[in-house]
């Protein structure tokens, strides 16, 4: 019954939150364990690589990240917009995408999905299995420019 249990996740990813081994190379001396947070963070940096891509998340986990980036000793969120599912051999990814407007989407949603397979695979050695990515929004550079209308009275 044990058997059966490490057979089935091998197959597939086990949890959001739980931590993965990467495939031991037989004879080894131990083994060695990656973090789901880990490939979130390897996940959410290649992604933001691609040509086209604003940012990651939806507007309220954005809203929620720039609060954060603003608190000292916090550090910078690259996890916003990324979740992963990590089993012992195998990781999917799911990303919320801003792209840029005048991007073509189906591009950058294709070369998001590459650059994560790669570079998810080469660092942690775990097979990527699925990319799913939902975009959110559009990011149109006019709106970083505006500002509060004026008052009318003093």
């Amino acid at each position: 019954m044990a058997q059966e249990s490490t057979t089935q996740a091998e197959k597939s990813p086990t949890s959001r939150t739980g931590s993965a081994a990467a495939p031991n190379v037989e004879g080894s001396a131990g083994k060695t364990t990656i973090a789901s947070s880990v490939v979130q963070k390897v996940a959410g940096i290649a992604a933001r690589e691609v040509s086209g891509v604003f940012a990651l998340g939806g507007g309220v986990s954005r809203a929620f990240g720039a609060i954060r980036e603003r608190i000292p000793g916090s550090g910078t969120v690259t996890t916003s917009g990324v979740s992963v599912e990590v089993g012992e051999k195998q990781a999917a990814v799911d990303l919320d995408l801003v792209v840029e407007y005048g991007a073509r989407i189906v591009d950058v949603a294709k070369a998001v999905r590459r650059n994560v397979i790669s570079t998810v695979e080469q660092i942690t050695g775990l097979e990527v299995i699925e990319v799913n990515i939902a975009v959110n929004d559009i990011h149109v550079p006019e709106e970083d420019g505006e500002e509060e209308p004026v008052s009318r009275v003093e």
